[in-house]
């Protein structure tokens, strides 16, 4: 058996402090959810089999099953079940991964699936103290990008930084510089093109209450050139460092979802599919 796409629809994705600042995670996860269903409109809520959503902070406002609470607020009926999966950066992915496999092997029909990230609402967090009003300081913890509240006998170069993690891949791998600039100057220059071109107008979702219509990271006129002129972040020049605030992934806010189903399924969510998942990985 296969599974097939039938409907998606994502948020524009804000920058770190953006204008999506204000909006907590599960309800930028709803509001991807209800515009990929308004695309389905003859699609008995009732019928979805299960909610699979991927989250890779999971310490705020996520509110430990982001799936679950986004689904609810987005009206599907208390009856359908929901789950958060975390891989880190490949949550989302593993979510349609884990969605489609139940397709497949014929426990579901319809699954929703998709994933939510808000780097800028991530918080602070303290440890719990093992005694009451403790005499020494207290270390608040960032929670938005990185390894928190670390096991000391974890081995140090297995929570490095990404980063970090992605100098030592250039290290291994022999990525130079000037490759990683002229990348992301390529990527800045399709997606803007994209955005351009309407590629984007059927499936970017609005959000309640924010003036927001497209990807606020996008730099059009990224060269490589103009990237050259950036500093190393994780590395000194002196230590070999390539990655800067031009050539790494930044700090988005953002939500996209996708509704999956079996062929059959068809006949239940009242429109064709788009693409079947041919393999996962």
């Amino acid at each position: 058996m296969s599974a097939f796409l039938y409907a998606a629809a994502r948020t524009p994705f804000g920058r770190l402090n953006g204008a999506l600042a204000g909006v907590r995670p599960d309800d930028l996860a709803a509001a991807a959810i209800t515009s990929t269903l308004a695309k389905v409109p003859h699609l008995d809520l009732a019928a979805i089999d299960d909610v699979v959503w991927g989250n890779a902070n999971g310490a705020g406002e996520e509110n430990r099953n982001v799936g679950r609470m986004a689904a609810l607020l987005a009206g599907l009926p208390v009856s359908v079940p929901g789950t958060t999966v975390n891989r880190l950066c490949g949550s989302s992915l593993d979510a349609a991964i884990m969605a489609g496999r139940a397709i497949e092997s014929g426990d579901a029909e319809v699954v929703l699936t998709g994933g939510v990230e808000s780097m800028t609402r991530a918080p602070w967090v303290l440890p719990k103290s093992a005694k009451p009003f403790p005499a020494g300081d207290v270390t608040a913890v960032s929670t938005t990008l990185g390894w928190r509240l670390v096991n000391p006998r974890m081995p140090k170069e297995w929570t490095v930084s990404l980063g970090e993690a992605n100098e030592q891949l250039q290290e291994r791998f022999g990525i130079s510089r000037e490759r990683q600039d002229e990348f992301a100057a390529r990527s800045h220059r399709l997606a803007h093109a994209a955005w351009e071109s309407g590629f984007y107008d059927d499936l970017v979702a609005p959000v309640a209450g924010v003036d927001l219509t497209r990807d606020e990271g996008i730099r059009p006129g990224s060269t490589p050139e103009t990237l050259a002129g950036l500093k190393p972040v994780f590395r000194t020049p002196e230590e070999g460092g390539t990655i800067t605030a031009g050539n790494a992934s930044p700090l988005n806010d953002g939500a996209s979802a996708v509704l999956l189903g079996s062929e059959e399924a068809a006949a239940t969510i009242g429109t064709d599919p788009i693409a079947r998942i041919a393999a996962e990985a």
